[in-house]
């Protein structure tokens, strides 16, 4: 009777009792077994405990087993189990060895809640420091990935970003093996990604709400793999999502994983924003706010690059200073709207007389620079010279208002002209003010 009653009692419990034999056979497990890992008794019994534990923890697991049937009790032991059903489970154990019997007797308690709690906070933290760590949005999204990975199991991870003014969604971040559901490359990739964004809540591929969303049957992804996208909300609404996948035959995505991924992705949002905001005021500091030329601190760092490379490669540069004339009667006249279509016109033209390895600045008012790099000589120069003169001579459309101006252009090349860049860029300004005295007659 007493035995009978204990054996009811070690089945009420909440925890699982189990002894395993000298070769890691299941020789008696209690009912809660099938709550933990979803097998039942029977099915367990006669079993290597092994083939349960999760393939990453089974040489430690091992290797606690040992210690114990070497008479050191553990108490506390913690590793991973895989469920019936494929997920994962945390376990902690605590174990002793029975001499007499030659059994394993052991107590586990499934703590994935407490588990998985720590993972998020962990996650959370390195996300955070990842905003502050990473140089570059590209830099970001890689952590983040590595993060995510570590948190929810991965096969393919995308960003997904969605631009208001345009209403279209880009894809900054996408990695991995899985492409059958979400391949940024392929026509319609954006389709499943728009609903999370537009519903602003995580979906799961085949649930409800993506068969809501979708018009389509719960079995559309299940040769797919499984997917999973929650949103990246910030205070002015979603912003985008971040979409998760598995190939086919992996486990599928639970709403426990969603909602986990949830819980991770406000930090991601606000990593995002900030990285977005750095680069945005370093592109403000180094760029100009009308033509979105390089201003003038970009044109003095690539200037000494450039004279670096000449120095190194035994390569000529020149440097060109360009004034409009008569530029200030344009705004007297026209106001400070034309004058600012003009000079964005104007940056267009010069950016489009030159090659992509040279550069074009904008270094004030109505002054910009040109700095071509590799030239063969001062043949070269006046031929560039000429090409944007042409550029520049014909007449601007601009709103309404037909213009038509003239350019002052100075050159110098280094290190024909010039020794070194203070020199090189008194030269330059120096031959824009002659060329402008001349047109002016001489005043």
């Amino acid at each position: 009777m007493t035995s009978t009653l204990a054996l009811k009692a070690i089945d009420l419990l909440l925890d699982m009792i189990c002894i395993v034999d000298v070769n890691g056979r299941y020789v008696f497990v209690s009912s809660a077994c099938e709550q933990i890992l979803g097998y039942t008794p029977d099915e367990l019994l006669g079993r290597n405990m092994i083939e349960f534990v999760h393939p990453d923890d089974r040489e430690r697991t091992l290797h606690a087993a040992s210690e114990i049937m070497a008479g050191q009790p553990k108490v506390h032991l913690e590793n991973r189990y895989v469920r019936k059903d494929g997920r994962v489970v945390d376990i902690m154990w605590s174990a002793r060895w029975s001499e007499a019997d030659k059994v394993r007797v052991a107590v586990a308690r499934d703590v994935t809640a407490l588990k998985r709690a720590e993972r998020q906070q962990r996650a959370i933290y390195r996300i955070a420091e990842a905003a502050y760590k990473a140089s570059a949005l590209p830099v970001l999204y890689q952590h983040v990935h590595r993060i995510i990975g570590e948190l929810l199991p991965v096969d393919g991870f995308s960003i997904a970003l969605y631009d208001r003014l345009t209403n279209t969604i880009n894809f900054p971040y996408f990695a991995g093996s899985a492409a059958p559901v979400l391949d940024p490359h392929e026509p319609g990739a954006a389709a499943p990604v728009a609903d999370v964004i537009r519903s602003g809540k995580a979906i799961l591929a085949g649930d409800k709400r993506e068969t809501a969303a979708r018009g389509r049957d719960a079995t559309s992804h299940a040769d797919s793999g499984s997917w999973l996208g929650a949103p990246l909300i910030s205070q002015t609404g979603v912003m985008g999502a971040m979409v998760l996948q598995l190939n086919p035959g992996s486990r599928a995505y639970s709403e426990d994983d969603a909602r986990l991924l949830e819980s991770v992705c406000n930090q991601v949002t606000a990593a995002i924003e900030r990285k977005q905001l750095e680069a945005e005021l370093h592109h403000m500091a180094r760029y100009d706010a009308l033509t979105d030329l390089p201003n003038r601190i970009v044109f003095m760092d690539r200037l000494d690059v450039a004279i670096r490379r000449s120095d190194r490669d035994n390569e000529r540069l020149a440097l060109l200073y360009i004034d409009f004339d008569a530029f200030k009667s344009i705004n007297d006249t026209h106001g400070h709207e034309i004058g600012d279509l003009l000079l964005q016109e104007v940056a267009r033209r010069l950016t489009g007389t030159v090659r992509k390895s040279d550069t074009v600045c904008r270094i004030g008012g109505d002054e910009f620079t040109v700095l071509l790099s590799n030239i063969h000589g001062a043949e070269c120069v006046g031929a560039i010279v000429e090409k944007i003169r042409a550029a520049i001579s014909k007449p601007f459309k601009l709103n309404g208002v037909t213009l038509t101006i003239s350019a002052s252009i100075g050159a110098g090349v280094y290190p024909d002209d010039a020794k070194d860049k203070d020199h090189l860029i008194r030269l330059a300004d120096a031959g824009m003010y002659r060329v402008k005295r001349d047109r002016n007659g001489g005043n």
